[in-house]
């Protein structure tokens, strides 16, 4: 049931009048009144009627790409690719250029939902939603909630980065293979002979960190390493206690990578959960007198510019961030065709580079 002015105002136990110039700012109100008002809107998840053609035509020339972390490499790419699709697709929604504005989530799934809140009261042409999804129930339940009632009203729902929603309400999803790229990678490391290997997760309860542990641990368990819980008396027992969770950026992983050594002053070998988390990982590593990869190899994820260019290079899987972002824009546009099923699956790339290589002699 379409929610109105009118109920909107009975919530707040205003006159619609008030509403109105409450939510067109034209009139001076009490700030108890309009905070009242607002917070009746939000309860009530109520939108702004506009004319007619305005709702045909979906929406105004807002498009609204959410990112986690603006100050990552791998969303600022996404970001900026996704940005430059859309002015390039200019004449897609509606004609006209289109005022793409980055929402910076900061991780926080309230802030999700109320970037995704407000760009539902402006009448976006399109939302982007960028990287991995919360996994918290209450939360998949509120964001399939809120993305069904934006592509109901036109608006163009694009995920980079991240699973298909539940039940897709009206969604075009590209998605990274983290898993096979995870798996790629330890299989990597096992193949140069390493057996104590350490993990650096990403945060918990994140789809990116767990696919990329899963990936890890299949790969793992495809080599016949067995984890805390196996059987038998074994070396290289270990899964779980040498799995560290921390967040994406540097510090995290040269904590971890200090942690990992705690447990196993013996590891040979470190997948990380980003290129920011390994670099962290080698400046603990080089603290301790350890060399990359002489004494430890090291490996991340994602490609990021500067990861060539570390010393020693480092290994990685590439995943085609540009690529992907000019995509989700073209599709937020209308000027690419969205995949079939609306969802793609693209697919992650090994780089072997100088910061792995076999282990020491015993």
């Amino acid at each position: 049931m379409t929610v109105t002015l009118a109920d909107v105002a009975a919530r707040a136990r205003v006159s619609p009048a008030t509403v109105s110039r409450v939510l067109n700012g034209n009139y001076p109100v009490a700030a108890t009144t309009r905070d009242r008002v607002l917070r009746a809107v939000d309860e009530l998840d109520y939108v702004l009627n506009g004319p007619a053609r305005s709702l045909a035509a979906a929406t105004s020339d807002l498009v609204g790409i959410l990112v986690n972390d603006i100050a990552d490499p791998f969303f600022a790419t996404i970001a900026g690719a996704a940005q430059t699709a859309i002015g390039e697709g200019a004449s897609g929604i509606g004609g006209g250029e289109k005022l793409a504005v980055v929402c910076n989530t900061g991780g926080s799934a309230e802030r999700e939902l109320t970037y995704l809140t407000l760009l539902q009261r402006q009448r976006a042409g399109a939302v982007i939603l960028t990287g991995g999804a919360l996994e918290d129930p209450d939360h998949t339940a509120a964001m399939s909630v809120k993305l069904a009632k934006l592509a109901a009203a036109g608006t163009a729902v694009v995920l980079c980065g991240r699973p298909p929603m539940p039940d897709g309400p009206g969604t075009a999803t590209l998605s990274f293979d983290n898993r096979d790229g995870a798996r790629r990678l330890t299989e990597h490391l096992i193949a140069l002979g390493h057996r104590r290997i350490g993990y650096i997760a990403g945060p918990a309860q994140r789809t990116t960190t767990r696919h990329r542990l899963e990936g890890h641990r299949a790969a793992l368990a495809g080599a016949g390493l067995v984890d805390d819980e196996g059987e038998g008396e074994s070396e290289e027992r270990g899964w779980k206690r040498l799995t560290v969770y921390g967040s994406y950026e540097r510090r995290s992983g040269y904590d971890a990578a200090r942690e990992l050594l705690r447990r196993d002053p013996g590891l040979t070998a470190i997948a990380a959960a980003n290129d920011t988390v390994a670099l962290g990982a080698c400046a603990a590593l080089r603290e301790k007198g350890l060399r990359v990869p002489e004494d430890v190899s090291v490996a991340g994820f994602d490609d990021l510019p500067f990861s060539v260019d570390a010393i020693p290079a480092l290994t990685t899987v590439r995943l085609p961030l540009h690529e992907a972002g000019v995509r989700a824009g073209r599709l937020a546009m209308g000027t690419e065709a969205p995949p079939p099923g609306d969802v793609a699956m693209i697919g992650a790339e090994l780089m072997a580079r100088a910061s792995t290589a076999p282990p020491p002699a015993a």
